[in-house]
């Protein structure tokens, strides 16, 4: 099942709405350690994790790589965390180039569940779990589809992950602002996100913001 997509239509340039990339990160500019692991980002930091959610209401779509729709879509139907309700209730885009196909466990596990009144082997679905199997695929080139989904004037799109799908948004220059949360720790070795750079990209430091356990809360435009 899927939905048209969001936002698109006759448009003007003037109309666009913007691109964020909203990110972890350690101190060593990691996303994730060399193994995915991301325990790290869920600090316990409540201010940090208010900012967060408040940015991600903030989103009237919300788009990402194939890997992580594949991980988030089982997880976030029936999650109580703080974070599921605007990852289940905001529409959805994931990229991938296997098309629809990538929805089918998404649409699987809502079949399921509905077969059971609403209920899964993790619990009651959530409101807005619907979403994940109604998820846009946008299976097209990048930087084509990205400019497609911003052709509409609105709230801005955020993007998630994973870490190969921030990268190619990078070094495309599609980002429009950066949302950086930067923990206090230092990986050693992690995944990257600046590393298919073209060329140095200049950015500005828009505003900066420091959580009671140290993480801090950068937002970068490109100079």
């Amino acid at each position: 099942m899927t939905q048209p997509i969001p936002g698109a239509g006759q448009y003007e340039e003037k109309a666009m709405r913007k691109l964020i990339l909203a990110m972890s990160m350690s101190l060593d500019t990691f996303v994730s350690g060399p193994d995915g692991d991301v325990k790290w980002i869920f600090s316990g930091d409540q201010e940090a994790m208010a900012w967060k959610v408040e940015n991600l209401w903030n989103a009237s779509l919300i788009i990402m790589g194939s890997r992580s729709f594949q991980d988030m879509a089982p997880f976030w139907p029936t999650s109580t965390m703080v974070f599921a309700p605007p990852m289940n209730q905001i529409p959805k885009a994931v990229f991938s180039r296997r098309g629809p196909a990538v929805l089918e466990a998404a649409v699987k596990g809502l079949r399921d569940a509905r077969a059971q009144g609403g209920d899964t082997p993790a619990g009651p679905l959530q409101p807005g779990a619907e979403s994940w199997a109604e998820a846009y695929v946008a299976s097209g080139d990048l930087a084509e589809e990205v400019t497609q989904l911003k052709a509409k004037d609105g709230k801005p799109i955020i993007a998630l992950g994973g870490a190969s799908f921030a990268r190619s948004l990078i070094a495309q220059n599609l980002v429009d602002e950066y949302f950086l949360m930067v923990h206090p720790i230092a990986l050693g070795k992690g995944v990257p996100i600046f590393s298919d750079l073209p060329a140095p990209r200049p950015l500005k430091l828009v505003s900066s913001k420091v959580f009671p356990l140290g993480a801090v809360a950068q937002v970068y435009r490109p100079a």
